[in-house]
């Protein structure tokens, strides 16, 4: 058995790749335009993934966009959270923030974070390894909103 991907729903292409691929950081893989559908898959994968997902088609993140679509997409109890390693969690958050990211729950332990999506998606971010020791101005700051 091996993990594939997990699918999510957008409702904007251009604003949802500009937040997971300018703004977060992963890569197009592919993308499928069904007419007869019509809708469009695109799938991305993590910079650490992406020779894995390009040769076994995982592990990635799938958007769907059903384009004749007005549904407002909302997220059930149930979903949790997408989950993604980064390096350096105090630099990727600042990263985000600097491009209008808001850090919902700020990386306070150096080593955990939570962001949200433009579809309301909570991706919480791991520090890699041992956790960062705590520090300013991420030791102080308030969560803002859910996750």
């Amino acid at each position: 058995m091996r993990y594939v991907h997990t699918m999510i729903r957008i409702t904007d292409v251009d604003e949802s790749l500009d937040f997971w691929c300018t703004k977060f950081g992963l890569e197009e893989i592919r993308r499928v335009e069904v007419p007869e559908g019509k809708f469009t898959l695109i799938f991305l994968a993590a910079p650490k993934d992406k020779e894995s997902a390009e040769e076994h088609g995982a592990p990635e993140l799938e958007l769907t966009y059903n384009w004749d679509s007005d549904e407002k997409l909302e997220t059930a109890r149930a979903w949790g959270h997408l989950a993604y390693r980064v390096d350096d969690i105090y630099a990727t958050c600042q990263n985000l923030m600097d491009k209008g990211v808001t850090i919902n729950r700020p990386p306070r332990d150096g080593r955990m974070a939570f962001v949200k999506s433009p579809d309301n998606i909570s991706i919480e971010l791991i520090q890699e390894g041992e956790a960062l020791p705590p520090k300013e101005p991420w030791a102080s700051m308030e969560n803002t909103g859910d996750w």
